[in-house]
């Protein structure tokens, strides 16, 4: 079907892409702990990742951008989940997590903040975005093969973080 037959229409709901990674490499996950000063999640661990951009498959997407903020080359990434986030305006976000596991050693410090490795036994007990303690333990439970879920993040009426899954 050609483009201008996909039906497009600028007032339906639309998303934004984006990509987020979470590396184990044993018993620890490789997080980003926000840089000091940033808009976004300052101080907050969260995964790597980006937007994805025009003309980019997801998963060249999410290897350029573990790329641009490990350094890692060489991980092999598979997709667990999709969450769309209601922005409660137009247009949305739908994020595309990966998972995948690190054998390389990664630099400590990039642009957006610092790279740490985390004890998973340990992540409860850091500061992290809102959604990741819905999101990490069911990203860590699943294993390579599983299909990967699907979830929709809001936020209620109170400010709350809501998360439903299919």
């Amino acid at each position: 079907m050609p483009a201008s037959d996909q039906g497009v229409n600028l007032e339906r709901y639309m998303f934004v892409p984006r990509t987020l990674i979470f590396l184990t490499c044993g018993n620890k996950i490789l997080l980003l702990k926000g840089a000091k000063g940033k808009r976004l999640w300052s101080g907050l661990y969260n995964g790597v990742g980006g937007h994805i951009e025009q003309g980019e498959n997801i998963l060249s997407a999410a290897h350029r951008e573990l790329l641009e903020e490990t350094g890692l080359t060489s991980c092999t990434l598979w997709l667990c989940g999709i969450t769309t986030v209601d922005t409660q305006t137009n247009p949305g976000v739908c994020i595309y997590i990966f998972r995948g596991e690190c054998t390389e050693d990664v630099p400590m410090l990039t642009n957006e903040g610092s790279l740490e490795f985390i004890q998973i036994s340990d992540i409860s007990r850091i500061p992290m975005v809102a959604d990741l303690p819905v999101f990490l333990p069911k990203i860590l439970e699943m294993k390579y093969g599983d299909p990967p879920f699907l979830a929709h993040s809001k936020y209620n009426e109170i400010g709350d973080l809501v998360v439903t899954f299919s």
